[in-house]
């Protein structure tokens, strides 16, 4: 398994190295906003196509993107927003203030278009491209700028600002598997032009006075998907091509399958390293609760804690929608715990002695694996993962509120007469008390139930890894330790910094 697992983590980095051949990446400054510049390594001018990404997002999700256009010929430039991956810059406004938001993001944006439009690569001609958060940013400010801009790609869009002629040459791009009120917004829009009903793929108006249309539905894919999407990179280019008047080479990125092999043999490599790591005890330690007792412990706090949350203030953090999931693992640790003291076995015998050396260093190894392991292909490939000034005491105190929520997921379903599938079950419910909490409160929430998918794939790797190394390390401790960690990590480094 670990010669597998190193052929596919060697496959995975070189086919992703590759994808940026021909080109110059440059990593630069524009003031306080990180930005990277995707070229023809050829220097011939071009259009210039800004990126940005959407909330709590960074311009490493938009490389799919950057990478296709630039090998197409075009000049791409891709941006942190205030309060997002590396740009130390807080977002005024948070979520209270949309006019305040709105300014600070058109500000960023403007700075990076006059910086785009400097490079010596530019010919001048400009087009934006925005994902979620930033489709509503690009459509604005390409309204205001109608001279400037010539086209513009609007993934996941809502903007209650378009018109039938504002902006110009206007793609809209939708997962399929997204929520209703996006695809339907995306028709919506481009029915203006069409005069009633669009037909998904068919363009409306033409290019030549600005007023063409489209609508695209991306198969397959939801929020998160849909910037990996051959549909999405291919319609993207096609569409700037027609703006432009050019053709490029067709080239598509397609790191998806790259990016899923890669972070498979991470995962896989972690198993045969697991028996690596010291035992800690003689016996296995950890509740382990027959079923009838573990679906109490584990649907109770599911449904409490969005209840015991729903009126209560959870906005005690400098980091967007971060505080509430600190406070509702919190909350759900905390239920578990007094669950499992609750239904604890009067009759149970102490358990093995353990080696507080050996369980230590357990916890330090796997903590380690995960956040670096696993943690900086993240940080290049996928999303920025490395902190930012003035995130690292955001993980500390995000850690207050994972910490007892893994301590107490990890007992309850780690033992040895813990039942088959129980750690799945518990996973289940934490996803179900988060859908209830976005149903109590969903103009807060929302988001949550966007990045769903990306909550399972993080579930689904914290459980496989932490298991190994329970059955290797016999205590709960080092897998609730190091998941703990990597989800704290995680909230405070991606969910957007504001201002106080």
């Amino acid at each position: 398994m670990a010669v597998a697992a190193l052929v596919a983590i060697a496959a995975g980095l070189w086919n992703l190295r590759s994808a940026t051949a021909g080109l110059t990446v440059t990593r630069t400054w524009v003031g306080t906003i990180p930005a990277t510049v995707f070229a023809p390594a050829s220097g011939e001018r071009a259009p210039v196509v800004v990126i940005a990404h959407g909330f709590a997002g960074s311009q490493q999700l938009m490389q799919p993107f950057a990478v296709t256009l630039a090998r197409n010929g075009y000049v791409a430039v891709t941006f942190d927003f205030p309060g997002h991956g590396r740009n130390p810059e807080p977002l005024a406004g948070g979520l209270a203030d949309d006019a305040v938001r709105g300014r600070v993001l058109l500000d960023a944006l403007d700075r990076v278009v006059a910086f785009a439009r400097g490079l010596p690569q530019s010919d001048g001609r400009l087009a934006l491209l925005g994902h979620s958060m930033a489709s509503d940013i690009v459509v604005r400010y390409a309204e205001a700028h109608p001279e400037a801009v010539q086209a513009t790609v609007a993934v996941s869009l809502f903007s209650p600002g378009v018109t039938p002629t504002s902006p110009r040459n206007l793609l809209v791009v939708d997962g399929a598997l997204e929520p209703a009120i996006l695809t339907d917004e995306g028709f919506r829009i481009v029915a203006q032009a069409a005069g009633g009903p669009p037909a998904e793929r068919t363009t409306y108006g033409r290019f030549a006075d600005g007023t063409a249309r489209r609508v695209v539905l991306a198969r397959g894919v939801e929020h998160i998907g849909v910037l990996y999407s051959r549909d999405s990179l291919a319609e993207s280019l096609a569409w700037l091509d027609a703006a432009f008047g050019r053709r490029g080479e067709g080239f598509v990125d397609a790191r998806g399958p790259w990016l899923g092999l890669l972070f498979l043999g991470l995962v896989a490599l972690a198993r045969p390293l697991a028996r690596l790591l010291p035992r800690a005890t003689t016996g296995p330690r950890g509740a382990g609760l027959p079923w009838r007792r573990l679906l109490p412990a584990a649907l109770g706090p599911a449904v409490l804690t969005p209840l015991i949350l729903w009126r209560l203030p959870t906005d005690f953090l400098p980091i967007l929608l971060g505080d509430y999931l600190a406070a509702h693992l919190a909350v759900y640790g905390l239920l578990t715990g007094l669950c499992l003291w609750l239904f604890r076995h009067p009759a149970a015998a102490p358990g093995a002695p353990v080696s507080r050396p050996a369980l230590a260093l357990a916890t330090l190894a796997l903590s380690a694996y995960i956040l670096v392991a696993l943690g900086l292909p993240v940080d290049r490939f996928v999303t920025s993962f490395v902190p930012a000034d003035g995130r690292l005491p955001l993980v500390l105190a995000v850690l207050a509120g994972t910490l007892p929520y893994a301590l107490a997921d990890e007992w309850l379903t780690r033992g040895p007469a813990a039942p088959r599938g129980g750690y799945a079950v518990t996973k289940l419910g934490l996803v179900v008390s988060l859908a209830l909490a976005v149903a109590l409160n969903p103009a807060r929430l929302f988001f949550l139930a966007i990045i769903v998918p990306a909550v399972l794939v993080l579930l689904t790797v914290f459980g496989l890894v932490s298991g190994w190394a329970y059955r290797r390390v016999g205590h709960p401790l080092p897998g609730a330790v190091a998941n703990a960690l990597a989800l704290a990590w995680a909230i405070a480094v991606t969910f957007p910094v504001v201002a106080r």
